[in-house]
């Protein structure tokens, strides 16, 4: 027989916000100890009263405990029980100490009074007429939310992506998911297709219908975007990849397929023939806008060369035509003590003679000394020059190393977000600049290539530099290799490594990897490169956690701030999650009656490391940047965060844009670099040990590196040079306009 249990959520210690199964501890009804409660529970906050229905159990090693199988949340019935609740700032304007006050005024009539009269808060001292005007709009919002909750417990959605449905949709969110569930998927960041098809099975959409299909084969190429960084699909792939996602005919494909192309959102390229190749052996799929982006990279890189090719004086640095070349670098020479090489040499020519070009090369190669003498030779001849770079960190050592202004690319477009995204700078509106410097670029994505394209005006000369041999971007293309690998951009690719002190391994290792070879690892001798051996994963966790607290602080005088941990994955002991938990826990653990704020399974604390996922331009704050937490102020309900000395406020209900950020993964890390890197390299984690991943993550640090884990999964990673290819007609484009354009 199932029993009820009533009481008040006092915390929540566990959270898995993709079943929602919830850890919580409770007070029962007229009660005044505390209950372990377990089981699946949607939408239930601290502080709030809960009936539960379910069985008392024994947990072999937690003890008793209630499991529910159903949960009602029910708005509290005593003084104690009003005050936690109001006073755990779920309501915006209301914390602890206006809670108490509210309670004292109105008793056991508080909430009713807040319902159904909110203007008599004004009698509650602390409240006037902007705090009421806050009270009221929380009310309202947490109402709503609230309806929403209820309508998807019964789909299975975690409270999370509830309430980012609400900050979607609003008051329409219930009326969208009865009409059109499958925008949950096109619209809502967190909603893939299987959620959103969860939801329309159960309002009674059926199985063949051709809205689902549609969505199944938009949402397949907007995760393989994501997921992967395809910038299509061959048609073949995705056809096979929707009859397994949705188990219909595959004749209901194809009709959805000419829907899709008939409606302009997706565009299929047909192959190549042998009198006229394409850009693949199959046709290709298309989301419209990456093959927008992918055609007009292809296009205004072309125009770019073809130009400066039919007219030598359209470049704006045509005074580099005729130049002293060998007088002007030894004159560097002289000035700086630095004596290039002929690599640096040719890659300094190339960027000032060839409106679009790439310097490439890896760590201590000398790319930042070549362009430093680029910005040398513009500033003698009076030219103005930008530098940009796809992240806010990459952007600021970009100006360390130069000691002249740089700015993420974001910046430069001067990106706005108003009623749609907006690139203020374009081809109406073109860069002020004879020459843009781009550091970085390996971690440009196809759509950003094509807007900072369309914001270089004719004659402009365009330099990517970057390491082709680091991972590629997070978003959708493979920009810097495609570029190379197309033999159409003139490329200089610099291989000599300058002299390293004795006893650092860093870049030396770092080559070797890259290289295929094994690094060199001496834990007695070495000054900046260890391993730690250790093959189970728990105690490599319990290691991790043990050198960023201890070990590297007490050895080398790093502080933990100093120290990044790199993951290649999210799950698992040694994933990005898991040792979040550790080392949050062990550098910054809560206690008792601090401000914290719980997002699913996350507890936001002041002083926690944490990073953006995803851009938000109104913030002018970039996936991939780190801060962290300032102030959290329950009664605001805002958490503050300092992003290199710049304080960003986020609501509460943004909170999803965040994440902690003491171990990130080796992708989240492009463009950024820290003085300590700790790096696991299990076996589990074999799925993603890669050569260029391992490169990546280790030529991210600035004085140490350390490895934990097996020397047997380093040996797979550097043998495992088989690139993460990614679906890209880029070079096969730029060879096939130039061709056409008949300028040699």
């Amino acid at each position: 027989m199932m029993e009820t249990l009533t009481g008040v959520v006092e915390r929540i210690t566990y959270h898995n916000e993709e079943t929602g199964y919830t850890v919580a501890r409770v007070t029962p009804e007229g009660k005044d100890y505390l209950v372990t409660v377990v089981g699946p529970m949607m939408g239930v906050n601290v502080g709030e009263t809960v009936r539960f229905r379910g069985l008392w159990t024994v947990h072999p090693q937690y003890g008793r405990q209630f499991k529910a199988e159903q949960v009602e949340t029910i708005m509290p019935a005593t003084l104690a029980g009003i005050e936690k609740y109001l006073g755990s700032g779920l309501i915006k304007g209301i914390g602890p100490v206006t809670a108490k006050r509210i309670v004292r005024k109105f008793g056991l009539d508080t909430l009713r009074v807040i319902d159904e009269e909110p203007d008599r808060l004004l009698e509650v001292l602390g409240v006037g007429p902007k705090r009421l005007a806050l009270i009221k709009a929380a009310w309202e919002e947490q109402r709503h939310i609230k309806e929403v909750m209820v309508f998807l417990q019964g789909h299975g959605v975690s409270t999370g992506l509830a309430v980012k449905i609400f900050k979607q949709y609003g008051n329409e969110a219930i009326h969208v998911l009865q009409t059109d569930p499958y925008r949950l998927a096109r619209e809502v960041r967190g909603i893939g297709f299987i959620t959103a098809d969860k939801i329309a099975r159960n309002l009674g959409i059926p199985e063949d219908a051709p809205e689902r299909i549609v969505a199944a084969i938009a949402y397949l190429l907007g995760e393989e975007a994501d997921r992967a960084g395809h910038v299509y699909l061959p048609r073949d792939e995705l056809i096979r990849r929707a009859k397994e996602l949705l188990d219909v005919p595959e004749e209901r494909i194809l009709q959805a397929l000419d829907t899709l192309v008939e409606l302009g959102e997706i565009h299929i390229e047909p192959p190549g023939r042998p009198d006229a190749p394409g850009i693949a052996e199959e046709p290709a799929v298309y989301l419209t806008p990456f093959h927008r982006a992918e055609l007009g990279v292809a296009r205004r890189l072309v125009r770019l060369l073809t130009q400066e090719r039919v007219s030598l004086l359209g470049s704006r640095l045509h005074v580099f035509r005729e130049f002293e070349w060998e007088s002007a670098f030894m004159a560097v020479q002289q000035e700086t003590g630095v004596r290039l090489n002929a690599d640096q040499r040719a890659a300094v020519r190339m960027a000032l003679t060839s409106p679009v070009s790439v310097l490439t090369g890896g760590p201590g190669t000398g790319k930042t000394t070549t362009v430093q003498t680029i910005i040398r030779f513009l500033e003698a001849a009076g030219l103005r020059y930008l530098l940009a770079s796809p992240t806010g960190r990459a952007a600021k050592r970009l100006s360390e190393a130069t000691g002249r202004p740089a700015q993420t690319v974001h910046r430069l477009l001067e990106v706005t977000m108003a009623e749609s995204l907006t690139f203020k700078r374009n081809e109406s509106n073109p860069l002020d600049a004879d020459m843009v410097i781009v550091d970085e670029a390996s971690m440009l994505d196809v759509l950003l290539m094509n807007h900072l394209l369309k914001a270089i005006r004719p004659g402009t000369h365009l330099l990517l530099v970057g390491d082709a041999d680091q991972l590629p971007s997070v978003g959708a293309g493979n920009v810097l290799r495609d570029l190379i690998r197309s033999q159409v951009i003139p490329v200089v690719h610099l291989k000599e490594i300058f002299r390293q002190p004795e006893g650092s391994y860093i870049i030396i290792n770092a080559h070797r990897i890259n290289r295929g070879q094994m690094p060199i690892i001496d834990n007695r001798n070495a000054r900046d490169f260890f391993l730690f051996k250790v093959d189970d994963p728990e105690a490599a966790a319990d290691l991790i956690v043990d050198i960023v607290r201890r070990r590297i602080p007490q050895k080398f005088g790093l502080k933990p701030e100093e120290i990044q941990v790199l993951s290649p994955m999210h799950r698992g002991p040694v994933g990005v999650g898991n040792l979040n938990l550790r080392l949050q826990e062990a550098l910054n653990p809560g206690r008792p009656g601090g401000p914290e704020r719980r997002v699913g399974g996350r507890v936001f604390r002041p002083g926690d490391r944490v990073m953006q996922i995803r851009n938000n331009y109104d913030k002018e704050v970039y996936n991939g940047d780190l801060g962290h937490i300032v102030r959290i102020n329950t009664e605001l309900q805002e958490i503050l965060v300092d992003f290199d000395g710049r304080l960003v406020p986020y609501d509460f209900l943004e909170l999803d844009e965040l994440v902690h950020a003491y171990a990130i993964s080796v992708h989240k890390s492009q463009g950024s670099e820290y003085p300590a890197v700790v790096i696991p390299v299990m076996t589990t984690h074999y799925i993603m040990l890669h050569r260029n991943l391992l490169y990546t993550a280790v030529t991210r640090a600035k004085q140490l590196v350390v490895l934990v884990g097996e020397p047997r999964a380093i040996a797979i990673a550097v043998r495992n040079d088989k690139p993460l290819n990614r679906h890209s007609g880029l070079a096969e484009r730029l060879r096939q306009l130039l061709e056409e354009t008949g300028v040699q």
